[in-house]
C-alpha cells in the first residue's frame, strides 16, 4: 500500500504540477500541500531515522527560504518556490536533491531559451490559433513548473522514498 502511494502520488503531482502550469501559468497550492502531506504520512513506514526525517524537513527549509527571497524580488512564482520546496521535501538533502536542482535548472534554461525563440518565430503566430497555445504565445512568463517536474521526475528514483518502494517489489 505504501509503495502505491509512493509510485502514484509524486509523478502524478510533478506531471499535474507541468500542465497546470503550461495551460494556466498557475501552481495551486493543493499540489504542494498534497507532497508535503504524503510525504509526512508515509516516512514513518520507510524506515528513515529521525536523523534523516530531520534531514528531509531541513531541505525542505532551506528551499523554501531560499525560493521565497527569490519570489520576493520577483524571479520566481509562488507556485514554482512552494513546489520546490514540497519536491526538496521528498528527495532531503543529498544527491537527489543536487541532481533535481541541476536538472531543473538546465531544462528551466533550455525552456526559457526554447519559449524565446518560438515566440519570435513566423510559427508562433499560426501556433497561436490553437487555444491551447495562445497562453504560452502570449504570456512573458515562462512556465517553470515544466522544468520543476522534468528535475523531480529524473530524480526521483534517488529519493529514500523510491528507493524504499523498489526494494519492497
Amino acid at each position: 500500500m505504501i509503495s502505491a502511494i509512493i509510485f502514484v502520488v509524486f509523478p502524478f503531482a510533478m506531471i499535474y504540477a507541468a500542465l497546470s502550469d503550461m495551460f494556466t501559468m498557475t501552481i495551486a497550492n493543493r499540489i504542494s500541500l498534497l507532497l508535503i502531506v504524503t510525504f509526512l504520512a508515509i516516512a514513518p513506514f520507510i524506515g528513515l531515522t529521525w536523523m534523516q526525517f530531520a534531514t528531509h524537513l531541513a531541505a525542505f527549509v532551506l528551499v523554501l527560504t531560499v525560493t521565497f527571497g527569490l519570489f520576493a524580488v520577483g524571479v520566481m512564482g509562488g507556485g514554482d518556490a512552494k513546489l520546490m520546496a514540497s519536491t526538496a521535501l521528498w528527495l532531503g538533502l543529498g544527491p537527489a536533491l543536487m541532481n533535481y536542482l541541476l536538472i531543473a535548472t538546465v531544462a528551466g534554461g533550455a525552456l526559457t531559451l526554447f519559449l524565446m525563440v518560438f515566440r519570435k518565430s513566423a510559427l508562433a503566430t499560426y501556433a497561436g490559433e490553437v487555444r491551447v497555445l495562445r497562453r504560452i504565445i502570449d504570456e512573458k512568463d515562462i512556465p517553470y513548473g515544466i522544468a520543476l517536474a522534468v528535475g523531480g521526475l529524473a530524480s526521483f528514483g534517488l529519493s529514500p522514498a523510491m528507493v524504499w518502494a523498489l526494494g519492497q517489489a
